[in-house]
């Protein structure tokens, strides 16, 4: 959950690197650095021992090789389509063995599904790397960048760096209300819950913006309740499931203000949010007039509104993925997620405050 920008690649280092010199005409993009669940893992979860895994048919049909990939798409994912916008490759994925070299100046993704705020969601997919551990892998990546350019070239690329962070959307559905009585439901009432995260997600970015990072974008839950697998399971005639939708509508808002008070603490537009839940919920509420047949059945599935279990070859299949606006019981399909980066990238301050991403790339390469 396009027009290409006038971004203007901003020169990160002139250095020798693996006997080359990057010339001056053929700069590189910035890095790209990328933390978060499954709407935002691109692989690294191939490399573990989890239940929490997109790496087999019919994942990835309509990526440019039409084989599974890891993301939890039936293509590109967000991080794929920013790249794409910054015109560079899209970031490998850390675990993976190709993370050396010149491939490291792309940056990476950090990214696993299943993970939240809290390094209690998600412990029925067995394995899988929470938030906490993204970060002292960043951390590690840094030190290993470092062997390669130097210690100052490193901290040069990662203060220029743009940063992506998704994440929360787990600690609703596979935690608070995973089970009818589920043990963080027992311990807070959700307004209390949804304080609970923001404290535990202020942490996560405090620490990030010590690493370096000066440029992130974070984005909201989307509808949580108007998932395919929440309308099978959580309402009676295919609506939107109502307490899930309001715990998007009491996170989303104050995660909203976490960043600007941040922000304001750092004297520096540092957390940008993007308002995901609202461009979800415009093509959720009115499909059509994005182009797409239903927002309420998932492409790939079974049961009701494909929403029940995972997409595997025995799954339903649509024909026709650009008339889905969701692929599977919970991820967005390509379509929709590149409306989400064409509101990331233009949209007004209704979806990204205090600037969209295109802005900030113009400032950013003015300086």
């Amino acid at each position: 959950m396009a027009p290409s920008s006038n971004f203007i690649p901003i020169v990160i280092f002139l250095s020798l690197v693996l006997g080359v010199i990057v010339p001056r005409g053929e700069a590189r993009p910035r890095a790209f650095f990328v933390f978060g669940d499954s709407l935002v893992d691109n692989g690294n979860n191939n490399y573990l021992f989890t239940t929490a895994r997109a790496d087999s048919p019919p994942y990835g049909i309509d990526y440019p090789t039409r084989k599974p990939t890891g993301r939890f798409s039936n293509g590109f994912n967000i991080p794929d389509l920013i790249s794409q916008r910054l015109g560079a490759e899209s970031t490998l994925p850390y675990l993976s063995p190709e993370l050396t070299g010149q491939n490291l100046l792309i940056g990476a993704n950090f990214g696993s599904a299943g993970i939240g705020i809290l390094n209690d969601t998600g412990v029925q997919f067995i394995n899988v790397i929470r938030m906490h551990t993204q970060l002292d892998n960043f951390e590690e990546y840094q030190r290993r960048l470092s062997a390669l350019i130097g210690v100052s070239q490193t901290k040069r690329l990662v203060n220029q760096a743009l940063f992506l962070m998704t994440v929360g959307g787990n600690d609703f559905v596979n935690n608070y209300y995973l089970v009818r009585s589920s043990a963080r439901s027992r311990q807070y009432k959700l307004p209390h819950y949804v304080k609970f995260l923001i404290c535990e997600y202020k942490k996560h970015l405090k620490r990030l913006y010590d690493l370096g990072a000066r440029r992130v974008l974070i984005t909201g839950t989307g509808p949580l309740g108007c998932a395919p697998a929440e309308r099978a399971t959580h309402s009676t005639n295919g609506e939107c499931s109502a307490e899930l939708q309001r715990g998007a509508s009491l996170y989303n808002p104050q995660l909203e203000q976490m960043l600007q008070g941040l922000n304001k603490k750092f004297g520096s537009d540092i957390f940008i949010a993007a308002n995901t839940a609202q461009m979800h919920n415009d093509f959720v509420a009115n499909p059509t007039a994005f182009g797409f047949a239903t927002s309420k059945t998932a492409c790939c599935g079974q049961g009701p509104y494909n929403g029940i279990g995972v997409c595997t070859t025995s799954s339903n299949l649509c024909p026709n993925r650009d008339l889905y606006a969701f692929w599977d019981a919970f991820h967005p399909t390509e379509k929709a997620n590149k409306l989400i980066v064409e509101q990331i990238m233009s949209g007004s301050t209704t979806y990204m405050k205090p600037m969209n991403l295109s802005t900030i790339l113009a400032l950013d390469a003015s300086t």
